[in-house]
């Protein structure tokens, strides 16, 4: 682990390293150069410092024993009864991470009247179900689920530790790796497993101009978040195996400074994240009302529509109807990319689409590196004669 230091006793207060930092992370402060919570430590500073005043030093970090932390664990989240199915698209890759290694797959389930989940469970290859049932665990408290997990992970010491990306599973997976004294990464979009055991987590970072390939080498377990429909679910087995391990804390455990005063169910909504058929809409487009054909194609192919982020800023869609990083992810069987010019941000959650067809007048768009098909045409001859054909078939 690096870090930065100043040595006073050299430093003239010539401010080239504050004029020199690419992120900003030095201050002036009383004449003498102060480093702030922005520094990465790139030791572009220490170059350009002329009196040889700044210096990067390498302190050593106590390794932990790599062979006493061993299999993948998955947090199930149940959502209204019902197994969530990120938790299932996690088993299935913790299976194809854990077989060269010999690693077993388990899962952790949190809530009440969890009988029925954890039964469910066992069809999908999982070797173990720890099951935290509770009449206080009726409804997430973010203290409490936590406590839960971080006593199994502590019984079951697992290497790896798998949470889904939604809005439970951020909140809950950095209490835990605070817990655990390690580190986390979130929204992954591949995961690799290397002999050693160390996870390679990979993801868009840098505003999706780079995928960082983040490992947490001295420390476990290693904690990751992964976005639904990112991974393949497991096929389900008709045998039912793997042992279901009921466990239970002390009642003061489970009490938290938080209480549910009532709740309302939200009614049911169609995401785009569960379309079979999705005609997205790009920069392309010139003005709002261009939408309609969008829609009108959607329509006729029996899916749903959606856009990239530049159509959420200007105001024309709303942010549930964008794919990307800030937006959803998605695994159709049909996408249909309309004047969209593929950045990763984009890319990185639509690329495992089972058929991708990219219509864009630009021959060196990104967007048709991941396309199955690629025309390279107007969008606004291409949609109106695809729209009219259709009409025609169904005629």
């Amino acid at each position: 682990m690096a870090k930065i230091a100043v040595l006073e006793r050299k430093c003239t207060g010539c401010s080239l390293c504050v004029k020199n930092c690419p992120f900003s992370a030095i201050d002036m402060k009383d004449g003498r150069p102060e480093l702030n919570a922005a520094c990465k430590v790139c030791g572009i500073c220490v170059k350009t410092c002329p009196e040889q005043a700044i210096v990067k030093l390498e302190t050593r970090v106590e390794s932990v024993d790599k062979s006493k932390w061993r299999d993948i664990l998955v947090f199930a989240e149940v959502s209204a009864g019902r197994l969530h199915p990120v938790g299932l698209e996690l088993i299935g890759k913790a299976r194809e991470l854990a077989e060269p290694l010999d690693f077993k797959v388990k899962a952790v389930l949190v809530g009440e009247n969890l009988k029925p989940c954890a039964e469910e469970l066992r069809h999908f290859g999982v070797s173990e179900i720890a099951v935290y049932d509770d009449p206080a665990l009726s409804y997430f408290r973010a203290d409490v689920y936590a406590s839960c997990v971080e006593d199994y992970i502590r019984f079951a010491r697992p290497s790896v530790v798998l949470v889904g990306a939604t809005s439970l599973g951020r909140s809950l997976a950095p209490r835990l790796s605070t817990r655990f004294h390690t580190g986390l990464t979130a929204d992954c979009t591949k995961l690799e497993l290397r002999e050693n055991s160390d996870l390679v987590q990979i993801r868009p970072a840098f505003g999706g101009n780079i995928m960082a390939q983040i490992v947490t080498e001295n420390t476990r377990p290693q904690f990751a978040t992964v976005r639904y429909k990112v991974m393949n679910p497991p096929v389900r087995s008709e045998k039912a195996e793997g042992n279901v391990l009921f466990r239970s804390l002390p009642k003061a455990v489970l009490e938290s400074r938080t209480s549910c005063v009532s709740s309302t169910p939200l009614p049911p909504k169609k995401s785009i994240s569960d379309a079979e058929i999705l005609v997205v809409g790009g920069r392309g487009l010139q003005k709002e009302a261009d939408l309609s054909m969008i829609r009108e194609l959607a329509a006729l192919l029996g899916g749903d529509w959606a856009t990239t982020r530049p159509l959420v800023e200007k105001g024309w869609s709303t942010n549930d109807r964008q794919i990307g990083l800030s937006g959803r992810t998605v695994r159709p069987r049909l996408i249909i990319t309309c004047g969209v010019s593929g950045a990763i941000q984009f890319t990185s959650c639509m690329n495992a689409s089972d058929h991708i067809v990219a219509i864009n007048t630009d021959r060196s768009a990104p967007i048709f590196s991941v396309a199955h098909i690629a025309i390279v045409d107007d969008l606004y001859r291409v949609v109106p004669e695809l729209i009219r054909m259709l009409k025609e078939e169904q005629a």
